[in-house]
């Protein structure tokens, strides 16, 4: 193990040389296209001192917190897609760094996606309960927002001065492999159909372990962009929690950061982003009983699956008409069994635990719904590809259904959007009980589904402009 960390290091260390190494064999005349993709990226490691989701920043891991993303010129308006290393990003936070991203790219905010990959051991960002635990005189706890806006503020920057720097994109790669003993569904169902023991992430007790995978999708999903021979950017998609162990006080990308870093080492010349699928009811439990070791050991298998969906990409050319955009916009239901005024009664009680716990984000939710507030569900078209942008913790029968209406394309999602929803379930999920879609954790019904499955399939089913 300390032979691989070293190696690890020791390729860090070379990896300006690497960099500069794959660059110099890229022709100068690279293959004329109308396409072209601006790559950033950003550190997002809050300083010590500053909050994460649930503990004070006490010092720094030796990988920090990233946000990074593309933007693709050439089709239309810009489209941007945005990866964070923060537990969520919510409400006014998201409309925030979609506005941002916006102004930076010269597009509209609906052309933007971000998401979060839900690391623990990392920040929140909902300006919006920021905003109503201020103004109830409350500290704000994780959601005091100065860092949240100096990133944002980073980020907007970093993506008008990636622009004039943008590359050709004359080809377009996929690929996909499984990967295996990291996901484990984490509700374990008894003989009645109902949760009778919830598989957390880092499970200790060895029987619950030893309970079968259950409903997982292991496939991990990678697209790429070409400048002819060099690849400029790799997208990745799987769906689990990101979790091995955490509530450390270091600010750390855990094992899927670690993955992604990995595989940066390895093909250096393109930024490698990476996006946590449907894994709202997935972990890495059977796998992990939260030995700090087995950071390293969920970290190379992910990295191997990485590897060999990079292995196995097929790449095509790509030219504007092979590339496209669509949204749906939504109104998802709010969960019935929280109501605003009960939130409200427990704002003016002041206390830590609705601060902390996020009652006020709830809050927030509740009010943009009840203002008609809408979220989008968008879908990024690239040759035969459809990637699915969509809010919340979602649970992977969402993705297993997608790529059901659609086998005949290569179909990748990326959950952990606008955070405020939460945990979001099937219907069925809302009766059997269990953590997910309990009153502390989901904010919406279980009519959710329907809405979102007709969303979904009116994205990946209506013809293309």
């Amino acid at each position: 193990m300390l032979f691989r960390l070293a190696l690890a290091i020791g390729l860090l260390c070379a990896g300006g040389d690497l960099l500069l190494a794959a660059e110099s064999s890229v022709p100068t005349t690279p293959p004329a296209s109308a396409l072209s993709v601006a790559t950033f990226d950003v550190d997002a490691t809050p300083p010590v001192g500053s909050l994460l989701a649930y503990d004070p920043v006490t010092n720094h891991w030796e990988l920090g917190l990233r946000a990074r993303g593309i933007v693709l010129l050439g089709a239309g308006e810009p489209i941007v897609l945005c990866a964070v290393d923060w537990i969520g990003i919510a409400n006014e936070g998201h409309d925030a760094f979609r506005d941002a991203l916006a102004r930076a790219a010269a597009t509209s905010p609906r052309r933007v996606a971000v998401h979060s990959l839900h690391q623990h051991d990392a920040p929140d960002c909902d300006f919006s309960a920021e905003r109503i635990l201020k103004e109830a005189g409350t500290d704000p706890h994780q959601f005091e927002g100065s860092f949240q806006r100096q990133v944002i503020a980073d980020l907007e920057r970093a993506v008008r001065e990636s622009l004039p720097k943008a590359q050709p994109v004359t080809h377009l790669g996929l690929g996909e492999a499984r990967v295996d003993q990291v996901a484990s569904n984490r509700r374990i169902l008894g003989p009645d159909g109902k949760v009778r023991a919830t598989r957390w992430t880092a499970t200790k007790d060895p029987a619950i372990r030893a309970e079968p995978e259950g409903t997982i999708d292991p496939i991990l999903s990678l697209v790429s962009l070409w400048n002819g021979e060099r690849p400029v950017v790799v997208l990745s998609y799987y769906a689990t929690h990101p979790q091995s162990y955490y509530r450390t006080g270091l600010p750390n990308p855990d094992f899927p950061g670690l993955a992604r870093f990995f595989r940066q080492l390895a093909v250096p010349s393109a930024l490698h982003i990476h996006f946590t699928g449907a894994g709202g009811n997935i972990g890495a439990g059977k796998y992990n009983d939260g030995a700090p070791e087995n950071r390293l050991v969920l970290a190379e298998r992910l990295a191997d699956g990485m590897r060999r969906a990079w292995e196995s990409t097929k790449r095509q050319p790509i030219s504007p008409a092979d590339v496209g955009w669509k949204v749906e916009s939504v109104a998802l239901p709010p969960a019935t069994n929280i109501t605003a005024a009960k939130l409200e009664s427990d704002l003016k009680e002041r206390t830590t635990a609705f601060a902390a716990g996020g009652g006020a984000s709830r809050l927030a939710w509740l009010r943009r719904c009840q203002a008609g507030r809408q979220i989008d569900v968008q879908c990024l078209r690239l040759g035969r590809s459809r990637t699915l942008h969509l809010p919340g913790e979602l649970f992977v029968e969402y993705q297993l259904a997608a790529k059901a209406m659609r086998p005949d394309l290569f179909v990748a999602l990326a959950a952990y959007g606008d955070y405020a929803p939460c945990y979001i379930g099937t219907e069925v999920a809302y009766q059997q009980g269990g953590y997910e879609t309990g009153p502390d954790a989901s904010s919406v019904a279980p009519e959710v589904e329907a809405v979102l499955t007709a969303a979904i399939r009116k994205l990946l089913t209506s013809a293309d402009p």
